[in-house]
């Protein structure tokens, strides 16, 4: 299950930035071969935007890809730095969760008071939920991470280290001796 939603997360995001680099093309395509635009790509572009960031920075805190300043931590017994890296969770998690309180607020009053977007007239209730879907998903992937560190004793994969070792093998195939 939990393969399932990392990879649904992946392709999610996969589409969205799709999306934002395929509309804004035909905006560019619009402006410049025409001389005319769309307004209501741009807005779909924006809001495919911003699902985009919050999504993949929920992917991003599932595979430990935040940036945080560690180098002291490597100072440290390995037991002291994870606990320093609970407490650092825990802090992050405290404050997305308050996030998705105040997001809460502003989007029954956006529902309360609706208010549209202004080309596709879309309420921005709805465009706004990514905000507290994002926070809350982070705080999961955040507390997964800890949990599979802590308890389970799984290292949160290294992102940087697999496109490079990705990027390694690929060159290494391309100069090798064909015959």
């Amino acid at each position: 299950m939990r393969a399932y939603i990392d990879k649904a997360e992946g392709y999610l995001c996969g589409v969205l930035l799709t999306a934002v680099v395929s509309l804004l093309f035909f905006q560019v395509i619009m402006r410049v071969v025409f001389n005319t635009g769309v307004a209501w790509v741009e807005e779909l572009a924006r809001y495919a935007f911003v699902w985009f960031v919050f999504l993949g920075a929920a992917r991003a805190a599932r595979l430990g890809a935040h940036n945080r300043v560690s180098v002291h931590l490597k100072l440290l017994p390995p037991k002291v730095a994870d606990g320093m890296l609970l407490v650092a969770d825990l802090i992050w998690v405290a404050f997305n969760l308050a996030m998705v309180w105040k997001a809460y607020e502003v989007i029954s009053l956006m529902l309360r008071f609706p208010y549209r977007s202004p080309a596709l007239g879309w309420s921005m209730a709805y465009v706004y939920l990514i905000i507290p879907i994002g926070f809350a998903l982070m705080s999961v992937r955040a507390l997964q991470v800890r949990y599979l560190k802590l308890a389970r004793g799984i290292e949160p994969e290294d992102v940087d280290r697999q496109e490079i070792e990705e990027a390694k093998r690929a060159v290494s195939t391309e100069h090798e001796p064909r015959g």
